[in-house]
This record gives structure tokens, sequence and C-alpha cells, in this order.
């Protein structure tokens, strides 16, 4: 019974709550957005760190975790990979070069990326091989930094690096290709540590050092689940030294956290006013139909019907509206340039959905109670 006369309201006066559903999707849009805005963004600054195959990141003590200012030289990367709890460490070293992207010199930043072959820090090849540590020109591009240049394997980028005062221009043969490993908002290149060293920005023209200073060591254990007890003790083995987990490294990143909490704070704020406004929307549709709600109580409706037939009818707007919101934002992201840094990650979407289901209900708790308190002889004029 509840269930019918939900149902038999909504369609005779299907052009109310279809507009009200409307609504709710637009709702359910800027919901969804901000969601696969913050994922996007956060994967832009993130992506490199965290599809690591390692446990640990080991960086210089008070650095705050910051691969900017850690630096490590080779000396401390060996001594942590002799710690018996160690099964392998690979150096990564971190800097900022220009790729040219055009017959007339246009470039655009990428993230410049040392790392050792075969060791953890190493991206996993998708497409050709892997880099060789006796071949020093060889390099390696992630999906974006592919896409830019247009370059495939065997072909010849160029990279632009300031030595100095002056830009210099160092060309680099493409021996595999990976998936996506922004780093800092740039697409990534990535070469062997010598490499690295020789062609990053230096202040001033020196020869490269035979041993490089890089930035962090990952770290794999032979036992994972001792992560925690590692990080504590290793400061006491190794001096200068502090361990994370990846996690913890790449929230540390300058702006991470102020730019997730920003857009945490949009969402939640959407949330508000999204059951602010389905709960009144309900509660002026159950104003203007009080006297056939006291009719239905004066012929013996009891109150848990007219609950649930007032509960069914906010569900049911707010899926369909939740629907027409979910299709719209995955049209306007087929449409939106690859630049634009928006993903739709499966758990950020579910449960924005999930919560964007809680809000119909919450909001529309008011206009159920409204129905529940009406007397039938009050509402009839008696």
């Amino acid at each position: 019974m509840a269930l019918y006369l939900s149902l038999k309201e909504v369609w005779r006066n299907k052009g109310r709550f279809f507009l009200f559903s409307l609504v709710i999707a637009l709702i359910a849009l800027l919901v969804l957005f901000t969601a696969a805005l913050g994922e996007g963004l956060a994967a832009a600054n993130k992506e490199y760190l965290e599809k690591l195959d390692a446990d640990l990141l080991v960086f210089q003590s008070d650095t705050g975790y910051s691969t900017i200012e850690s630096r490590l030289d080779e000396l401390k990367a060996k001594r942590v990979s002799r710690l018996p709890e160690v099964s392998d460490v690979g150096s990564i070293g971190f800097s900022n070069v220009k790729l040219v992207t055009g017959l007339e010199d246009l470039t655009t930043n990428i993230s410049f990326i040392g790392i050792e072959p075969g060791k953890p820090g190493a991206p996993t090849i998708i497409k050709g091989s892997d880099l060789s540590s006796s071949r020093s020109d060889s390099v390696i591009l992630d999906k974006r930094a592919a896409e830019l240049t247009g370059a495939n394997i065997g072909d010849t980028i160029t990279i632009k690096s300031s030595i100095g005062t002056e830009f210099e221009l160092y060309n680099l043969t493409v021996t595999g290709i990976t998936d996506g490993q922004q780093y800092f908002f740039q697409p990534s290149v990535f070469v062997n540590l010598n490499t690295w060293e020789k062609y990053r920005p230096k202040p001033v023209a020196t020869s490269s050092a035979s041993t490089p200073v890089t930035n962090i060591v990952a770290v794999k254990l032979k036992d994972p689940s001792l992560a925690d007890h590692f990080i504590t003790e290793l400061p006491t083995q190794v001096d200068g030294v502090e361990a994370t987990d990846i996690k913890t490294a790449y929230e540390a990143a300058p702006g991470y956290a102020a730019q997730q909490g920003t857009l945490n704070t949009i969402k939640a704020f959407t949330f508000l006013i999204g059951a602010l406004v389905i709960g009144g929307f309900f509660q002026i549709q159950t104003l203007q139909k009080v006297p056939q709600i006291g009719m239905l109580k004066a012929i013996g409706i009891g109150n848990s019907v007219v609950a649930v037939a007032s509960m069914a009818q906010i569900i049911f707007v707010t899926i369909l509206g939740i629907g027409l919101g979910t299709a719209a934002t995955y049209g306007l992201t087929l449409g939106i340039p690859s630049g634009v840094p928006i993903l739709l990650s499966g758990n950020s979407i579910l449960i924005a959905i999930v919560s964007l289901m809680l809000i119909g209900p919450i909001g529309g708790l008011v206009s159920v109670l409204l129905a529940i308190r009406i007397e039938p002889l009050k509402a009839l004029g008696m």
C-alpha cells in the first residue's frame, strides 16, 4: 500500500518530481566532479610514488619527508642495503627539466627521475625494454610524456636543462614506455642515475660526480609486516636518515594536504546544501497535501504506511537524480581536455554516490516526521 501510494503520487505529478530530480542531479554532478577532480589532482601529485614497488622510503633526517630537500649519498644507501631486514634498495633522484615537444622549440616541464635499473624505484615497462646501466642515452617515458612528444620505441627525444646560466639540449633514445607516472603534476621521464647526474640542472657548469647524491632510497623488506619496527630502528643503525611508508611520504608533499582539505570542504558543504534542499522540497510537498494525509488517516491508514510512503518518494527521487547526475558527470569528463586532472576512481565515486544516497533520507526526515504528526480532524478542518 505504501509503495503504491508513493509511486502513484509521483506518476501523477511526474513533471514536478522530475524537475526536482534534476536539482538533485546538479548536486550529484557537483559532488562527483569535485571527487573526480580531487582524485585527479592527488594522482598528478603522487602517481609515481604510489606505484613504487617498495615498502618504505628513506629520507635525510629532519627534511619533513621532502624529496626536494632530502640528500642521500651512495654510502648511506649501501649501509641501508646491508641491514638484515632489507631485501633490496634503489636510489632515486628527482629534478625538473624541459621536454622539447615541437619543431619551434616548444617545451613542457617534466619530472626528470634518476633510478637504478631493476631496483626498487624503477617503473614497470609496458612497452619496449628496461634501461641499461651501461647505455647513457637511453630513457623511459611515461605515457603522458609519450603522448606529448608522439615518441615511440627507438625514437629520439630532446630535453632542455639549465647548466649554470645557460640552457643545454640533450638527445635521449626511447627504450621503453611505462604507464602514468606523474610526479608533482608533471609527466615523468626516467634515466639511470649516472645519466641523471650528468644532465640534471646544476647551479654551475662543473663535471658530474662519479657517485651522484640522490634524494631518497626505496626499500623492500624481507618481511613487510616489520615495517613499523624498521622505521623506528633505522635512525639508530644509520646516522642522518629516517624512513616512512609511501602514503605518509606523498601526503607530506607541499600543498597536498591543503589541496585535498579544500576539496573535501567543498564536498562537505555540497552535502549539507543537498540535505537542506531535499528537506525543504519535501517539507513543502507535505504541507501541500495535509488534507489528503488527514483523509488517509481518517479511513484507517496508519502512521507507518504514511512514513514508508513518504520515505519511498524521497529515495526514488534521490536515486533518479543521482543516476542523472552520474551520467552527466561521465559525459562531462569525456569532453574535458586531457590536461585537466580529472580521474573517475571507482572507490571515490562509490563513496560519493553512497553519501549522496544518504543525504536524501536524512534531508527528508523532517517531512516524514511532519506527515506522522498530522491529526486527521485538524487536517480536515473539523
